[in-house]
């Protein structure tokens, strides 16, 4: 008789990356897939049924505190909460500022704050962000602070993030994944007292349907651009993505809590020193 796993990872946003990472530390446990739409969720639980995972699906809204927390009443009735891969998230081309902010930067926090009361003790998390948090420049000390560290129902009101401030979807979404990687960094203090660790990962230009959508858009040109002139000379898999998730996650992984890895193919190294460069 197999034994009923009693671990639980949940995917937030199971698409190709949140799939990827799921498949390098959800072996023996069970995995909570948990999408804004439920079609995508019953999807990615199809692909990981398949390949011999324990699979149970859920709808979530991140941007909704009541929905957040629901998923994770959800997650605790199903086992201990030993992993969270946080990969939801809307891109420039499809949202407008405001919801970039609110999905993007709101939802990561309410998600880092509800999964940090209940993992367990040797737990861990992927925030998955951008290569646009590293092309943003410098904020001041204060707004580095408020991005980190503001109560996440009180995040939206900050002065630097109203309308006059952030007029177009970019640069909602470069601060979204600034704030991200601050805000894990704080989290990380926290998750530590339960003996738990959180990260996040920055990818560049990875091939996924979302990528895809950005390539065809009205920003493809400079996508194809960064990818002609980085230093790797292409795009990204999911599976180079899972691979460090599950480094991140995993017990190679131990000693790094409170970190950004950016995996770009290089091509933040040429926006701020080579031919990306801004004229």
């Amino acid at each position: 008789m197999s034994k009923v796993p009693s671990e639980v990872v949940v995917v937030i946003g199971p698409g190709s990356i949140g799939q990827a990472i799921a498949r390098r530390v959800g072996v023996g446990k069970r995995v909570l897939l948990a999408d804004l739409r439920e079609a995508n969720a019953e999807a990615a639980a199809k692909v990981l049924s398949n390949a011999g995972y324990e699979t149970h699906t859920t709808t979530v809204n991140v941007s909704s505190r009541d929905s957040v927390q629901a998923l994770v009443e959800m997650a605790v009735a199903l086992g201990s909460v030993a992993g969270v891969i946080h990969a939801a998230g809307v891109s420039p081309s499809q949202a407008s500022p405001e919801a970039v902010l609110s999905v993007d930067l709101y939802g990561t926090a309410l998600v880092l704050e509800a999964f940090g009361n209940v993992i367990t003790a040797g737990g861990s998390a992927v925030v998955v962000a951008s290569q646009s948090g590293h092309r943003l420049g410098a904020l001041t000390d204060e707004q580095n602070k408020a991005l980190a560290l503001t109560p996440a129902d009180e995040l939206l009101s900050l002065p630097f993030l109203q309308p006059d401030q952030v007029k177009d979807s970019l640069h909602a979404y470069q601060l979204s994944k600034r704030g991200n990687s601050l805000r894990v960094m704080a989290e990380a203090v926290r998750w530590g007292k339960r003996g738990a660790r959180v990260n996040t990962i920055s990818p560049g230009i990875i091939i996924t349907p979302l990528a895809n959508d950005e390539l065809t858009g009205p920003r493809g040109e400079g996508y194809r651009r960064m990818i002609d002139l980085c230093p790797v000379g292409r795009a990204g898999t999911p599976d180079e993505v899972g691979a460090v998730g599950a480094l991140l996650m995993g017990p190679d992984g131990a000693f790094i809590t409170g970190s950004d890895f950016l995996m770009d193919g290089g091509v933040t190294s040429s926006y701020w020193f080579g031919e990306l460069a801004p004229k």
